[in-house]
């Protein structure tokens, strides 16, 4: 053993975990297109799992209208990147008769500034809110805003109502265009492994700024509102303005989330925004570990994957029934029983942070 052997070590492990990361797709593919595209959606979710472990992770505010912020960037992205608007308002047909294609390199921040800025609207009101009031207030703003794009489709048609909009540019880097499949030499590269590296990389970039929040004195001062925020006030902290900047933070993400599926999908419409969506991303970062990077990542991954690994195990399932059981039906109820027994088995996450661990731990020794 030489001296350099534990930073080679330290370097070793996230070197061959990027390896793992980008060979990914490629053994995926191999297995089919289906694959690939769910570890893109695994990505989307990485993304809204940890703009949402912001709120609720480190400033402690439960927040289950998450999915309004990801409705926000899908809907602005698709309305700059299709003909919905030039088809439906004769001015903005004769200003762009070829139609609006907006670049995404700037629609994308664009997506996540409005998001921002509808997140500061949503905690502007809720101030003085906590727990159980808070979730409900936030709920009923998701709901308000999916309610909202199912019905702009009249006196005039904005978002086209529940028929949603379709014809949404796909991401183009130059003259590469991701939407379709690229020759690379003797190597075919399809379209879902393109969207595989942008995700990746937005993915990579969420982490960074997470990790740099939380060990900045803004993350710090998030963590003492969470922990008591009538001693953080007393301490001096503007608790109205952290708060406020928490939710904006947070939703900044679900809107960049949000562009990127518009353009992966080619379509959006408002059942793409249920508050189930909104439930399950709580359930990731809680079955994760909240306010633990690492384990929120991992929740993302296995309630993104789950669904769809347990979509092959329940095919099968209805035929021993007699075709009692209907197979998505069976489905859910196997994700709910696999969320229900981690929880009881592990109730802070499957990977939670290590010094709320160890804070846990020394309380039940005292207690004891």
């Amino acid at each position: 053993m030489t001296p350099n052997t534990p930073l080679l070590m330290r370097f070793a492990r996230p070197f061959l975990l990027g390896l793992v990361l980008l060979l990914l797709p490629f053994l995926l593919q191999s297995f089919g297109n289906a694959w690939v595209r769910m570890a893109d959606n695994c990505l989307l979710y990485v993304i809204l799992a940890l703009g949402l472990n912001i709120v609720v992770g480190y400033a402690g505010l439960l927040d289950l209208g998450f999915v309004a912020f990801y409705a926000v960037g899908a809907y602005l992205f698709a309305l700059l990147s299709s003909p919905q608007l030039t088809d439906n308002f004769e001015a903005l047909a004769a200003a762009f008769p070829n139609g609006l294609h907006a670049a995404w390199w700037w629609v994308v921040p664009l997506a996540a500034l409005l998001a921002a800025l509808a997140g500061a609207l949503l905690g502007a009101p809720t101030l003085k809110l906590r727990g159980d009031y808070l979730a409900i207030v936030t709920l009923g703003f998701g709901e308000i805003v999916r309610i909202f794009m199912n019905n702009l489709d009249q006196p005039y048609n904005l978002t086209n109502g529940p028929k949603g909009i379709g014809q949404i540019d796909g991401l183009k880097m130059g003259s590469l265009n991701l939407a379709k499949t690229t020759q690379w030499g003797p190597l075919e590269i399809h379209s879902v492994t393109l969207y595989y590296f942008v995700f990746l990389a937005l993915a990579l970039l969420a982490v960074v700024v997470g990790t740099r929040l939380q060990n900045s004195r803004l993350g710090r001062a998030w963590m003492a509102i969470r922990e008591d925020e009538i001693a953080a006030k007393a301490m001096g902290l503007n608790t109205r303005n952290l708060k406020l900047l928490a939710f904006a933070t947070a939703a900044s993400f679900g809107g960049v989330a949000g562009a990127l599926f518009a353009a992966f999908q080619g379509f959006v419409s408002p059942e793409s925004f249920s508050l189930m969506e909104s439930v399950m991303i709580v359930a990731m970062v809680v079955l994760g570990g909240i306010g633990h990077i690492p384990g929120v990542i991992l929740g993302a991954v296995l309630l993104t994957a789950l669904p769809e690994v347990l979509r092959y195990v329940s095919a099968s399932l209805p035929a021993l029934t007699g075709g009692r059981l209907d197979a998505s039906i069976l489905r859910q109820l196997l994700i709910a029983l696999a969320i229900m027994g981690v929880m009881l088995w592990r109730p802070r996450g499957l990977w939670p942070a290590p010094e709320h661990g160890k804070a846990m731990a020394n309380k039940g020794g005292a207690n004891e």
